[in-house]
């Protein structure tokens, strides 16, 4: 047998189910696993307001909250200031806590078999489908768009970024913020979460009794890549908003 052959037509990489309405396609592994991670983070929420507290021991649900906020915190404080733009920490713990349990469900080791036999993991990583990137990217980029133009009004804020740090680099400025800024933003994220995915499947084509070790290992490494991911996309988020509301005075 060609084994190439083989590896060829058993690799899958994330490979969603789809469905169409309204003339358009969505991905259901993609809905399911946001919500669930999204219902997660909600959950952590609830039991942090039920048992938050000030004195004696905290609860571990109130440390990870605690060591979330205090390191997003100093980074806006570094960045622009927390009375500058107060709205900006709640949104980046959002975006930070959504992408790390979202990113930590595909770690979940369970598998099946799909209809070719070929392994496939329940909770596939939405991060590996661009469809759940742009949509974070797109409310980041707009959010600190309309920052932009509130702190700085209708024509302040489209100069500001015209002129960026050298108008004689205005035409580069432009594609930086309507080009490069959302691509970066959302093709980090994207790409090595979906790396990832493609290391699952060719983990997933050793045999059985090799397969455990390989996959036991990568599945830690992707716990460490998880939680970078989501701390890179608060971070930036954090700095695009700085970006787009400093002044000279700051």
């Amino acid at each position: 047998m060609n084994t190439n052959l083989y590896a060829e037509g058993s690799i899958k990489v994330a490979h969603y189910k789809s469905f169409e309405l309204w003339g358009m396609t969505f991905h259901w592994d993609t809905i399911l696993a946001t919500a669930i991670a999204a219902t997660i983070v909600l959950i952590l929420a609830f039991i942090l307001k039920a048992k938050v507290t000030s004195t004696g021991v905290p609860s571990g649900v109130q440390l990870f909250w605690e060591a979330i906020t205090i390191q997003l915190r100093g980074q806006i404080e570094s960045a622009i200031g927390m009375r500058v733009a107060p709205f900006l920490l709640p949104l980046a713990i959002a975006l930070f806590t959504l992408i790390l349990a979202a990113n930590w469900l595909a770690v979940l080791p369970q598998q099946y078999s799909g209809p070719d036999g070929a392994p496939t993991e329940i909770f596939l990583p939405p991060a590996a489908d661009v469809s759940f990137v742009y949509a974070l990217v797109l409310v980041v980029y707009l959010g600190y768009h309309f920052a932009g133009f509130r702190t700085h009004g209708l024509f302040g804020y489209p100069a500001k970024v015209v002129k960026g740090h050298a108008i004689g680099l205005a035409p580069i400025n432009v594609i930086e913020e309507l080009i490069s800024k959302p691509l970066s933003l959302a093709l980090r994220l994207f790409g090595n979460v979906f790396a990832g995915t493609v290391m699952v499947a060719v983990i997933a084509l050793l045999p059985a009794y090799l397969l455990w070790f390989p996959n036991s290992l990568w599945k830690s490494f992707e716990l460490f890549v998880g939680l970078i991911q989501a701390f890179i996309f608060s971070l930036l988020t954090i700095l695009y908003f700085a970006t787009s509301m400093e002044k000279t005075d700051h």
